[in-house]
């Protein structure tokens, strides 16, 4: 598997590329260069599979075994969720009326990034040990996503981690689980501003090519593909917990409530529609609405300012992983990605081409977005009466989400 930019101008790359890379030298992300289609058959087998041995079998259609053999990759997975409270890592409540809760809270910080992020970790100790190497961290967070990198890194021998977090802008238990944690390769700084400032710098920082090299630095924001790919498991677990039958033709289609704000558990959810789950994703966000508006009005643009929520790593206004769906709606289209985002760090505004925003374009992609005051009972979406609808929950719904 070969991994390329969404804006078509780096150089193609592999999982280890991808994984040690976060941003593509031109500014873009990595997507793989071509998405295995899943049959019927392969979803039915797939099933009866629990979270971590769902998060094997997806990791093994990404990750060559030429970088990580098949048994030592599932023993890293295995390693990776070691630590999880509850015996099945992800576990799904079943409310009433067809409602379901996919309980993404119980790692070691409480946060969903828990799951993507202890995977991450292992598959970077793994390549650095075996080509005894360095890298230095570089992680701005809303919140959730500093401790839970913290947490996955801490004390490792070949990796230091530098969090940058928005004094004021994170809960006070996030803030307590990154200034708290006493080990010599973490490193926490205090930064003036809301996480979207903080990271416009970093970003600076990882397009000097040279630079990064030369300091061996790394990102562990969702950016990184390693983090998707990972995400992708608690749509394909929601699904099989919630439909009620594989054996009907078609398949039901369960409708997946994702809080977001970076929209990286979006991204993931996309990418699993595009390999053939039927799933239909419904966006939940707060005051701070740019998907909301995306999606309705195809405006994609920065408000005046980032408003003070109660879920504070919700509180983004610049969700980078929509890049990522950009470029899956346009069809792998990196020059009209390309045109879009530039134009987007600009002028921070950008009005959607028709041919990416019509009302077909979404609908057709199963995507609709609740804002703040709606609640589930008014989902946009159509319903279909065989499936059943999931939210999927971390921490993040309560103090932040991406």
């Amino acid at each position: 598997m070969r991994y390329i930019s969404t804006r078509g101008m780096a150089p193609r790359v592999d999982f280890e590329g991808a994984l040690f890379s976060g941003y593509a030298s031109d500014g873009g992300l990595f997507m793989p260069e071509e998405l295995p289609q899943l049959s019927t058959e392969t979803l039915r087998q797939w099933s009866t599979l629990s979270y971590p041995g769902l998060v094997k079998e997806l990791c093994t259609l990404f990750i060559g075994p030429e970088l990580i053999p098949r048994d030592v990759l599932n023993g890293l997975i295995d390693q990776a969720f070691s630590r999880f409270r509850h015996r099945e890592v992800v576990h799904l409540s079943r409310l009433r009326n067809g409602l379901n809760v996919l309980e993404l809270w119980h790692g070691v910080t409480y946060a969903f990034k828990d799951l993507s992020l202890c995977c991450t970790a292992q598959f970077l100790q793994y390549f650095l040990e075996k080509k005894e190497k360095h890298v230095t961290v570089v992680v701005g967070t809303s919140g959730d996503t500093g401790s839970a990198a913290i947490e996955s890194v801490q004390g490792a021998k070949n990796m230091d981690i530098i969090v940058l977090l928005p004094k004021g802008h994170c809960t006070k238990i996030q803030e307590l689980q990154m200034t708290t944690v006493l080990r010599e390769n973490v490193h926490v700084f205090g930064v003036e501003g809301n996480s979207d400032e903080l990271d416009e710098p970093i970003k600076a920082v990882f397009a000097d090519v040279a630079f990064v090299k030369k300091h061996n630095l790394m990102s562990l924001n969702s950016i990184n593909w390693s983090r998707v790919l990972v995400q992708m498991a608690h749509h394909f677990f929601a699904y099989f917990q919630c439909v009620p039958s594989l054996d009907m033709d078609p398949l039901p289609r369960v409708e997946v409530v994702v809080p977001t704000g970076a929209a990286g558990n979006l991204a993931a959810g996309c990418i699993a529609q595009k390999m053939g789950l039927p799933i239909g994703l419904v966006v939940a966000v707060n005051r701070n609405d740019i998907i909301h508006r995306t999606v309705q009005q195809g405006n994609f643009s920065l408000s005046e300012a980032v408003e003070q929520t109660l879920a504070s790593a919700m509180d983004i206004q610049v969700p980078y992983n929509m890049e990522r769906i950009f470029w899956l709606l346009s069809g792998s289209n990196s020059q009209v990605t390309r045109a879009l985002m530039e134009q987007f760090e600009r002028t921070q505004s950008v009005s959607l081409p028709k041919e990416l925003h019509s009302k077909r374009r979404w609908e057709s992609e199963q995507m609709a977005v609740l804002h703040d005051r709606c609640c589930v009972e008014q989902c946009p979406g159509n319903r279909d009466p065989r499936g059943g609808c999931v939210m999927i929950l971390g921490t993040a719904t309560v103090t932040g989400g991406g």
